[in-house]
Parts: C-alpha cells; sequence; structure tokens
C-alpha cells in the first residue's frame, strides 16, 4: 500500500470520476446492514439492485440501514451507489478521490465526511494511510473502504448481538462508532512509533554510525506525516462538536457528546506525536553532543600524543645534526644518556597531565 502524498491533488471536474489509489485487483463487494431495536438483517456480497430494492421496502423505512463497499475501483458502481440517494457528482469525485485530505461536508440533507484510517507501520514503507469516506442521509449510512479490512469487525458483532445502544441508536451513532474504530488504529500506529523512538533515544547514546542519524530523520518524517493525517481530522471533528450551535440537522444533539470524546481523542494523539517529535529532536541533539564529544576526545588525545613527542622530537633533532665539534659526540655513555633523559621527559609529561586530568 503505497503512502498518500498530499501535494499531488488531482484537479477533479464535477462530472469526471476516477479512482486515484492503488487497490484495483480484488472485486468491489458490498455488505448491507438493516437494523432496529427489535432485529437485523445481513446481507453479504449484495448486489445493487438487492440494496435498491431493501431502501425501498416501505416496511423497513424507519431501519437504519448500513451500506459497506469494500473497493473503489469500479467507478461505474459507486457512482451507481451515489444515485441511489441523490449524491451530487463532486461528493462522489470525492470519494474516489483517495489524496485528498480529511474533510467534512454538510450539502442538501447529506452529511460526507472522509478521513485517512492510519495503518500499522510498515518497516520498509513506514506510514500507510487509506481513505475511507461516509455518506450520512435520512437513516441510512454509506461507508466507502479502499480495500477490504476488518475495522468494523467488532460493530458488526454488537449490532449481531444487540451489545450497547448501536441497535437504540439511529445512523448519526452507527457514524460515530465507524470514526471511533477508525482512530483506534492511530494509537496503535503510535505506540508502534513510540517503540522505535526509544530506541533511537539508546541508539542515540551508544552507537555513532550515521545510521542512526538516518533512522531518526526516517521517524520524524513518518511521524510528521502522520501528523498531517490528523490535523484536518481533528478540525473535522471540532466541526462536528460544536455543530449543536450550527444546527446540523443530520446528527442528533445527544449524540454530540460523542463527536466530542472524539475530538478529544484527536488532541491526545496530536500531544503524543507532537511529544515523540521532541523525543525525536533531542535523540538528534544527544547524536550530535555525543558525535561532538566523540571527536573532542579524539583530537584531545591526539594533541596529548603530539605533546609528547614534541621534545623527543627536538632532542633526536638536534643530536642529528653532523657538525664535527658538537659536544658529548665523543661520549661513551652518550646514547644512554639521551635514551634516559627522553624517557624521563615522557614520564614527567604523562604525570602533569594526570595531574590536571587532561586524560
Amino acid at each position: 500500500m503505497r503512502r498518500i502524498k498530499y501535494k499531488k491533488v488531482r484537479k477533479v471536474q464535477p462530472n469526471f470520476f476516477e479512482y486515484t489509489g492503488v487497490h484495483t485487483t480484488d472485486a468491489v463487494e458490498m455488505q448491507l446492514f438493516v437494523y432496529d431495536d427489535l432485529g437485523y438483517e445481513e446481507y453479504n456480497a449484495v448486489s445493487l439492485e438487492r440494496v435498491k430494492k431493501e431502501l425501498e421496502d416501505p416496511l423497513q423505512k424507519d431501519d437504519v440501514k448500513w451500506l459497506n463497499v469494500h473497493g473503489l475501483h469500479n467507478v461505474e458502481l459507486i457512482k451507481s451507489v451515489g444515485d441511489l440517494i441523490g449524491i451530487d457528482n463532486f461528493i462522489i469525485s470525492d470519494v474516489l478521490n483517495v489524496s485528498r485530505r480529511t474533510k467534512m461536508d454538510e450539502l442538501d440533507e447529506v452529511l460526507f465526511f472522509s478521513i485517512k484510517s492510519v495503518l500499522q507501520k510498515d518497516e520498509q514503507d513506514g506510514a500507510r494511510v487509506e481513505q475511507i469516506s461516509f455518506l450520512l442521509k435520512d437513516n441510512l449510512l454509506f461507508s466507502f473502504q479502499e480495500k477490504k479490512s476488518e475495522f468494523f469487525t467488532h460493530i458488526r458483532e454488537r449490532i449481531k448481538t444487540h451489545s450497547g445502544i448501536v441497535r437504540k441508536k439511529k445512523n448519526d451513532y452507527l457514524l460515530y462508532l465507524l470514526l471511533d474504530a477508525v482512530m483506534e488504529n492511530f494509537y496503535i500506529t503510535i505506540e508502534s512509533y513510540e517503540d522505535a523512538v526509544e530506541k533511537l533515544l539508546v541508539d542515540a547514546k551508544n552507537n555513532h554510525r550515521s545510521v542512526v542519524l538516518e533512522n531518526i530523520e526516517r521517524e520524524r518524517e513518518n511521524l510528521n506525516f502522520l501528523k498531517r493525517a490528523i490535523v484536518p481530522l481533528r478540525d473535522a471533528l471540532f466541526i462536528l462538536k460544536t455543530g449543536r450551535e450550527d444546527e446540523l440537522a443530520l446528527i442528533d444533539k445527544s449524540n454530540y457528546a460523542f463527536f466530542e470524546r472524539l475530538h478529544q481523542k484527536s488532541l491526545e494523539i496530536l500531544e503524543q506525536i507532537d511529544y515523540d517529535l521532541k523525543s525525536l529532536e533531542s535523540a538528534s541533539n544527544i547524536f550530535f553532543s555525543m558525535q561532538t564529544q566523540r571527536m573532542n576526545q579524539i583530537m584531545k588525545t591526539l594533541t596529548i600524543f603530539s605533546v609528547i613527542f614534541m621534545p623527543l622530537t627536538f632532542i633526536v633533532g638536534v643530536y642529528g645534526m653532523n657538525f664535527e665539534n658538537m659536544p658529548e659526540l665523543k661520549s661513551e655513555n652518550g646514547y644512554f644518556i639521551v635514551l634516559g633523559v627522553m624517557f624521563l621527559t615522557v614520564i614527567g609529561m604523562v604525570y602533569y597531565f594526570k595531574r590536571k586530568h587532561w586524560f
């Protein structure tokens, strides 16, 4: 799965539809849930005709209907799904264009919400995302995923087993549950990043190889990418949280508190990302400090050796001159005396450096 690059956003014409993602191999499948407080019905691998029949069934007029679509590369099918409830073309274009950032729109009694679902970290490819879009209208909720995944398995089980209040609520509460399930993947992903950050903090102190700095920069890039996926989500959730002021018609007032929880989660995630980014900055500073200290230690050691050999080189240079009348040239023990002086000079300098704590 490729990482989405937000800067490469295609300009989409209102009547032009094109899937901009990479998942084009698996067949597009649709799953339909129809439920209320008294019961539920589930349809797997449902056809468009069956979906239309269920939506038009007068006996199920007040039931919540959740259609989950796996795969977006069948453009005509996606467009037909949108036509079932009279969705504007530009919204269908936004569903298909997965390179756009998270957004929320309410237009003509339709609430459109797209979110980047962050997948667990890949060692080679870094952060990966998948776009999931939601359409909310009347008692309908349509969700569009790029590929088949297990994000919403536990929600399906809650519907089947009548667990919690999901079957007592309408489709806006179901939207909350789906968004909450997607956001749980953010926490899982951040946990994997935190393990990597802690390891890099240790490596920055103990490993002087340049690969540590490369790993720090890669993790910083991944965290910044993750932050770019969450910031617009935070903004969209803030609009939902404060919707009581703008009277969002498709969100029941009793459910605003749930979306406020999601907004709080997004703030927690961003705070954790900022903390991890600061930790990486600290790791980078530690790495450079350790490199500087190591270099200073090497230079100090080389300087000490140079200073020690400087007087020895002077003595050797003096007695290496070939003059006829130099004193001590005829001394019987001159060679051994000079070696002794050189040895005592080295011992004296080392003792002096030790007392000064220079090494």
